[in-house]
C-alpha cells in the first residue's frame, strides 16, 4: 500500500520560532517580541531573540531537508522583518532573506509552501489597533501584495494564516498568546472578522498579482471529534460536534471556515453570540469567501464522543492514564481519520494536513544520536488513519510534519521539543533524530514503509 500519486510529503516551520536575528537588519518588532519581555509569560524566560539562529543558518538547514527527503516545507514569512511599521516602507534586507531563502530551496528541490501569518503581527499595528481595527484587512493586503511580487514567480502554494482560533483566541481572549489581551467576547469576535477579512482580502491580492498560478489555502486548527463506536448514531454525533458552535469561545471550525468557504457565519454561532457579533458590512462575507484550492488543517489530539440517549452528544471522558505527548496531548491517531473525512465531507476541498507531530523527550544518547522511538509510532499511527480516510473517499493532497527542527515553542519556550532535526540551542548544532531518517524511508516510499 502507498499514497496517493503526487501526494506531498513534507514539514513546517514559522518565522518566529525558528529565525532568531529579532533585532537585526532593519526588522520590526513583532508582538511576540513583546510578550517575550513579559514577566511570566515564557517558560524560563526563554524568547525568541536567536531561537534555531535559521536567519543565518538557512543554507544548512535547506541541506538538512534535503538529507532528510523532504520534497516540501512549509515555511512563514515574519510580517515585521519585511515591512518594520506593517505597513510603508519595505525592508529590502528582510525581503532578501526570502528571496535566498526560496531559491536555497528550489536549489534543494524542495517545494516552498509559504504561509503568509504565522502569529508574529507587528508591534507597530498592534499600536493602532491590531485585528480590532478593520483597516488590519487592508494592512495584510498590502503586505501580501508586497510578498506576491517578490516571491510569486517561484512560489505556488500559499496559506493566507495559521490557526486563526490560536492567535485570536489564545491571543485576545485567554491571554495566553500574544499580545496577551483577555478582552470582552464581543471585541475577540470583532477581532476574529478582521482576520476572516484580512484572509479574503489577501487572497483576492494573490490570485490578482501571482506571477504563476497559485494554489491557496488556510491553515485553521482541526477539531474534530472521534465517534465512541462505529454505530451511525455515535458517527452523527461527532459529526455534528465537530462542526456545532457550544461555547462562547473561539475553539471551532465552522466559524473560521464557513465564512472563507460558504460565505456566512453558522447558524447556531450567531444566535449564540447575538449580543456580541460586530459590525458585519454589506460585502464583507462576499470579500471573506474567496475561492479555495485545498483545505489546510492543523490535527494532533481530539476528543471522544457520543449520542446520548435523549439527542445532543457527549464527551467520552478519557480512559484513567492515556498515553500522553510532553505538551500533555492525548496520543488520538484516529483524529487523522475523523478530521480530514469530516471536513472533506463538509467542505468539499481537497485536504492538506499542514501540521501533525508530537512534543517528545528528547536529548542526546551516549552515543552521540538523538533515538526518538515514541515520535515514529506516533506518526506511523497517525499516517495510517490519515491513509484509511483517503481509502474511505478523502481526496488529500499532502502531509507536513510538526516541525522540521526543535524551535521556540511559543510559550513553552525551548522545553518541547517537536523536531524531526534536535538543536542543540547553546551551540547551534543539528543532529537528525532517528525519525527524521525514518520519515526519508517514508518519503521514498509514499507511505508504503508505514504498513
Amino acid at each position: 500500500m502507498s499514497f496517493p500519486n503526487n501526494f506531498v510529503w513534507g514539514a513546517a516551520a514559522a518565522s518566529y520560532q525558528i529565525e532568531g536575528a529579532a533585532y537585526e537588519e532593519g526588522k520590526g518588532l513583532s508582538v511576540w517580541d513583546m510578550m517575550c519581555k513579559t514577566p511570566g509569560k515564557i517558560w524560563e524566560g526563554n524568547t525568541g531573540d536567536v531561537a534555531c539562529d535559521h536567519y543565518h543558518r538557512y543554507d544548512e538547514d535547506a541541506r538538512l531537508m534535503q538529507e532528510i527527503g523532504l520534497q516540501a516545507y512549509r515555511l512563514s514569512i515574519s510580517w515585521p522583518r519585511v515591512l518594520p511599521g506593517g505597513t510603508g516602507a519595505i525592508n529590502e534586507k528582510g525581503l532578501a532573506f526570502y528571496d535566498r531563502l526560496i531559491d536555497t530551496l528550489l536549489k534543494n528541490n524542495i517545494q516552498p509552501w509559504v504561509t503568509l501569518f504565522h502569529w508574529d503581527y507587528p508591534y507597530a499595528l498592534y499600536c493602532r489597533g491590531g485585528w480590532l481595527n478593520r483597516d488590519s484587512a487592508d494592512w495584510f493586503a498590502e503586505y501580501t501584495q508586497v510578498i506576491i511580487d517578490k516571491l510569486s514567480d517561484r512560489v505556488l502554494h500559499w496559506i493566507t494564516q495559521n490557526e486563526p482560533q490560536c492567535y485570536i483566541g489564545l491571543g485576545h481572549q485567554a491571554g495566553e498568546h500574544a499580545p496577551g489581551l483577555k478582552l470582552g467576547f464581543a471585541e475577540v469576535l470583532r477581532a476574529a472578522h478582521h482576520s476572516l477579512l484580512a484572509h479574503g482580502k489577501s487572497v483576492q491580492v494573490i490570485r490578482a498579482r501571482a506571477k504563476i498560478k497559485p494554489a491557496i489555502g488556510a491553515a485553521p486548527v482541526g477539531i474534530a471529534k472521534i465517534p465512541a463506536s462505529n454505530q451511525p448514531e455515535d458517527i452523527n454525533a461527532a459529526r455534528a460536534a465537530t462542526f456545532a458552535i457550544s461555547g462562547k469561545n473561539c475553539w471551532s471550525n465552522a466559524w473560521f471556515a464557513d465564512p472563507m468557504i460558504f460565505g456566512k457565519y453558522p447558524e447556531d454561532g450567531l444566535k449564540l453570540f447575538a449580543a456580541e457579533l460586530p459590525e458585519i458590512r454589506d460585502g464583507d462575507m462576499k470579500t471573506i469567501c474567496q475561492p479555495l484550492d485545498f483545505y489546510g488543517v492543523n490535527i494532533y489530539f481530539d476528543e471522544t464522543v457520543r449520542a446520548r440517549s435523549n439527542g445532543g452528544y457527549e464527551v467520552v471522558k478519557s480512559q484513567i492514564g492515556p498515553p500522553l505527548t510532553t505538551m500533555p496531548w492525548e496520543v488520538t491517531p484516529e483524529a487523522l481519520y475523523w478530521g480530514p473525512k469530516f471536513l472533506f465531507e463538509r467542505y468539499q476541498l481537497p485536504i492538506v494536513v499542514t501540521e501533525n507531530g508530537m512534543a517528545n523527550c528528547d536529548w542526546i544518547h551516549l552515543d552521540g544520536k538523538v533515538h526518538d522511538p515514541q515520535r515514529i509510532d506516533f506518526l506511523t499511527r497517525y499516517l495510517r488513519a490519515y491513509h484509511r480516510a483517503m481509502a474511505d473517499g478523502v481526496v488529500a493532497q499532502g502531509y507536513f510534519i510538526w516541525s522540521v527542527m526543535d524551535n521556540f515553542e511559543w510559550g513553552h519556550g525551548y522545553k518541547q521539543r517537536f523536531g524531526l532535526i534536535y538543536v542543540d540551542y547553546p551551540a547551534q548544532k543539528r543532529i537528525l533524530k532517528d525519525s527524521a531518517y525514518w520519515y526519508k524511508e517514508v518519503i521514498a516510499s509514499n507511505g508504503a514503509k508505514i504498513f
